[in-house]
Parts: structure tokens; sequence; C-alpha cells
């Protein structure tokens, strides 16, 4: 039996700003250069500790085993590594649509690492949790160390960033895209040249998976190009989720509504400090109590 509640904790998800690759390591990966805008939308991840060393989720709602999921990795990774006794319950509620360049998978798997880290009494500190995170995938450390961020190297090199509140429209085509596909892809960009800091918090840049993306889905092509009308529309990561900047809250709800008839979409805020570390650091050890 457990010894303690089951809780409720915020995965939240991101967006990249830009993406561009900018060459390959001998050993396939790629070096990235990108702007994480994390929002104040996402998963949500239910975990009860035990006090038997066992990693159970039960009732998943989404079509991934078990044993391949991110968040059962991450806790497994987490009890290897510190030599845990303890084990967990773990249940997400999915938000985040599979395949959609939003790092929903990523993100659940960084709230476990941060929160089992705490729960169990690992006493790792963001740095050790960072570069677990790495092992289980290039988007975890940003979720893992909670800041909006510049990115480079394999998108794990991270330079906080002060973005401030921003707002945006997310538009879902309705299907996922695979982003090992997108990076296999040999049209796929490989050279392009590095920017500033500065020079991507003026908004230069652009997606370099988009141009791979609109050949294998016209579909999002044609998306694109109709979403204009209301903004500057690009595509989040390798896809498939599209976003438009919004001035404000009002705008981005007000578009949102005036749009949802025709696509399937959302107003969210972008925030600088991650909703997950929000909580942790105004005292609520124990998220949401269920």
């Amino acid at each position: 039996m457990s010894n303690q509640s089951k809780s409720v904790w915020p995965a939240p998800a991101k967006l990249n700003l830009f993406l561009h690759v900018t060459g390959q390591r001998p050993d396939g990966y790629h070096e990235l250069q990108t702007l994480f805008q994390l929002l104040d939308w996402g998963d949500e991840v239910s975990i009860e500790p035990l006090d038997e060393p066992r990693i159970e989720r039960p009732r998943a709602s989404y079509a991934v085993q078990e044993a391949d999921d991110l968040v059962v990795r991450a806790a497994l990774l987490l009890q290897a590594e510190t030599s845990c006794r303890q084990g967990a319950r773990i249940e997400v509620k999915k938000h985040i649509p599979a395949g959609a360049g939003l790092g929903g998978g990523s993100s659940d798997a960084a709230t476990v690492l941060v929160v089992l880290n705490r729960l169990w009494g690992c006493g790792l500190d963001i740095d050790d949790l960072a570069s677990m995170g790495l092992r289980l995938g290039a988007d975890v450390p940003v979720f893992v160390r909670g800041y909006s961020a510049f990115a480079s190297g394999l998108g794990d090199e991270l330079q906080s960033v002060d973005l401030g509140d921003r707002y945006y429209l997310l538009v879902f085509p309705g299907f996922s895209i695979s982003t090992g596909a997108v990076f296999m892809h040999p049209d796929l960009p490989k050279k392009t040249s590095k920017i500033s800091l500065a020079e991507a918090l003026a908004g230069v840049g652009r997606n370099d998976c988009e141009l791979v993306v609109k050949k294998q889905f016209p579909h999002l092509k044609q998306m694109l190009k109709d979403l204009q009308k209301w903004g500057p529309a690009r595509m989040s990561g390798t896809g498939s989720t599209l976003f438009i900047s919004m001035p404000d809250e009002k705008t981005a709800k007000s578009t949102a509504q005036a749009i949802k008839c025709r696509y399937n979409v959302r107003a969210v805020r972008g925030v600088d400090r991650s909703p997950l570390h929000e909580l942790l650091e105004s005292g609520g050890v124990g998220g949401i109590k269920k």
C-alpha cells in the first residue's frame, strides 16, 4: 500500500518559435537551434507513491505500450540511478495530441522525474535530472529545468530567456507526424546558418522541418496558407500543430471562437516559467490532491 495520497501535476506543452537544423553529427544526431516557449496548458500526470519498488501505469488512454511509455521509463530510470526502493502508480490525462510537435511525452516524463525526485526523497539537483532527462529524449531537459529557453546542440544546451506572457492560437490538423521520419528525410535542410540569441528574440528564423512536412502532407501546406489571413502561421517542432502569435488574450480567444467551425483550435498563453515549477515553488508539495 502507498503511504502518500495520489496527487496530480501539470506537464505543460511547448512551442518551437523557430527551429533550425545547423548540422549533423557523425553519429546521426542533428545539431539544432530553437527557441522554446512553455505554455500554460498541457497534460496532467497523476502520481501515487508506493512502498513497494514497482512502477504501475493503469488505465492508459493513449496507444503506447507500457514498456515504451516515457513516464514509465522515466520512473524506472530514476529508480535505478538512485537505488530507490519505492515505487509509483502513474496515470496521464492526455490533452496534448501525440505526434503534434508540442512535446507531450517529453513533458510527461520530465514531470515524473521532477516530482518523484521530491516524493521519493532522492535528493538529485536540477542538473542531475536534466542530464537524466536527456537520456529519455532531447526535449526532456527544457521541461525539467522549467524555463522557456534558447536551445542549441541537440536541443539540450539551454539558455533561459524572458519572453514575457504571450498568446497563441494552436491549430490541430488531426494527424500525428513521426519526428524520426522528418529528421531522416533526405530533403531536410541540414546546414542552416546559426543565429544569435538577440536575433531569435527579434523573431528571426524559420522552421526547417516545414519544408519536408509540407511535401509529405499537402493538407497541412494548404492549412498554413489559409491561416495566414489571421496572422503568420508556423509549425511547431516536427508538427503537426500549427500556431499563430496573437497580440493579446482577448484577440486569441475571439479568433479561436471565430474559426473553431473550420479548425480544431485552442487559445493558449505562453509563459516563461513552467506551471509545474510554479506549483512546486509555491509549496505545492502534494500537487492537486485527489
